[in-house]
């Protein structure tokens, strides 16, 4: 699968996720499904509504996006003739690479862009989706 998007998208996830540290952020994408890509029309920061009780179990190591907004923004796509195409949150002071957490929590349709965040600066930013047999697979990224 090719994920297709243009460098606004790509500094407005990096900026929120440097914003949020040491914290995750996470954000919905919105878009156009292809043949074998997805193209970014808009990408949209959300709040991270994890409610981890644990030092291990925090919003420094989960992100949530409360189901009221994947609703309302569902929905808004739908009117516009989009659809969810993914998720982004960032791993801080870790790699851009999903945690077995990332992959449970995730949904085969979906793309899954994790950047990291070391020290509080963007880094490394990188596409993931669910294969068959729910296993991440790294995707292409195309910036256009």
């Amino acid at each position: 699968m090719l994920l297709k998007l243009n460098p606004e998208h790509l500094l407005l996830i990096r900026t929120h996720a440097a914003s949020t540290y040491p914290e995750e952020c996470c954000g919905i994408i919105l878009g156009y499904l292809a043949n074998e890509s997805k193209t970014v029309v808009e990408v949209i920061p959300t709040e991270n509504a994890w409610s981890g009780e644990t030092l291990e179990d925090n919003k420094r190591r989960r992100y949530a996006i409360a189901p009221e907004i994947m609703l309302k923004i569902q929905k808004e796509a739908r009117d516009r003739s989009l659809h969810i195409i993914g998720i982004y949150h960032s791993h801080p002071d870790n790699p851009a690479i999903p945690s077995e957490s990332d992959r449970i929590q995730a949904w085969q349709e979906y793309s899954y862009i994790i950047v990291s965040v070391p020290n509080g600066k963007a880094g490394e930013l990188k596409s993931w989706h669910l294969d068959g047999d729910r296993q991440f697979q790294e995707e292409e990224i195309e910036i256009a």
